[in-house]
């Protein structure tokens, strides 16, 4: 495992195709930041990606960058963890407005359950 620490949060590469995601504390994800963050996925790691949404801190999208977050073709699955009832309803909105897309994503409370999920979609 190797973490990256990049402007918004932390990147750890679990395996090759598998990275774990941690936003920073009250960090607001805008349109260049997504940018940087497709692109350290798509340089680090296997296509197609499995991506383990750690939710352990609080923070903000734009417009722009919630319609853009996901929309990267490469990603097989995401789970997401939730912890607190907060984070899983912010999840559930951003679901919501990108609707249209086919994402495969689940929520978890537990850190081992999204893990295990995303290993057997992989």
């Amino acid at each position: 495992m190797k973490t990256y620490k990049l402007s918004f949060g932390c990147i750890t590469i679990l395996k090759s195709n598998i990275a774990e995601v941690i936003i920073d504390e009250g960090i607001l994800m805008d349109l260049k930041m997504v940018d940087a963050y497709h692109s350290f996925l798509i340089a680090k790691l296997e296509a197609p990606f499995l991506l383990l949404i750690n939710k352990k801190h609080a923070y903000t999208y734009t417009f722009e960058a919630q319609k853009a977050i996901m929309n990267i073709p490469l990603v097989k699955a995401m789970a997401v963890v939730t912890d607190v009832y907060f984070s899983k309803l912010a999840t559930d909105v951003l679901i919501n407005i990108n609707r249209g897309s086919e994402w495969n994503i689940k929520t978890f409370d537990r850190h081992e359950e999204a893990l295990k999920w995303l290993e057997d979609a992989g």
